[in-house]
């Protein structure tokens, strides 16, 4: 007689392990009445070594303890902006994202084609800012160029001559809007 069947309740986990380093350096240079020149150099070095591990049993339900992981992570990163005095809310408009807050679901929402700071609506904000800065006076068309090209050369040494793909798209928008500005003054003139 059998008085009890049960079933094979093996598992199998795959494990994934990613490392990270992020170094932020700021120089200032100072000029003195005499004409000499003094630098300082600052910076801040961040890290991090992240394993990620995926379960599943027989049935092949997934159980996913990454999402803890990634809880410690952003409060870690909203610690971190915190003590260095900046703030973990970021402000779009009408609304605002709190760092310490935001699902990964968010932050792919906000960097999407038509998320704040997607491409299109980053460039457009970019854009407006710089022919404002320079007036709408397109012979300023170098100059403003110029500065942008500074601004994303900041940006890409800021983050160890590392950007994401999404920076280089915004770099291009924001161009190809400079190239139309004037195109399109230059046809109305």
């Amino acid at each position: 007689m059998v008085n009890e069947i049960s079933a094979n309740k093996a598992s199998n986990t795959y494990l994934s392990t990613k490392s990270q380093n992020l170094e932020i350096k700021r120089t200032s240079t100072v000029l003195k009445q005499d004409g000499s020149q003094t630098s300082t150099t600052e910076s801040v070095s961040f890290g991090s070594k992240s394993s990620s591990a995926l379960t599943y049993n027989g049935t092949m339900q997934l159980q996913d303890m990454a999402e803890a992981g990634y809880d410690k992570l952003r409060a870690w990163v909203a610690n971190l902006l915190q003590e260095q005095g900046l703030n973990t809310k970021i402000s779009m408009g009408e609304t605002e994202v709190n760092l310490e807050t935001i699902e990964p679901e968010q932050a792919q929402e906000l960097i999407s084609e038509d998320g704040y700071f997607g491409v299109e609506k980053t460039s457009e904000r970019i854009f407006q800012f710089a022919i404002g800065i320079a007036g709408g006076d397109t012979s300023r068309i170098e100059a403003i160029k110029e500065g942008i090209d500074q601004g994303f050369a900041a940006a890409k040494e800021a983050f160890g001559d590392w950007l994401p793909d999404i920076s280089y798209d915004t770099y291009d928008a924001v161009m190809e809007k400079l190239d139309n500005w004037v195109a399109q003054s230059e046809t109305e003139a």
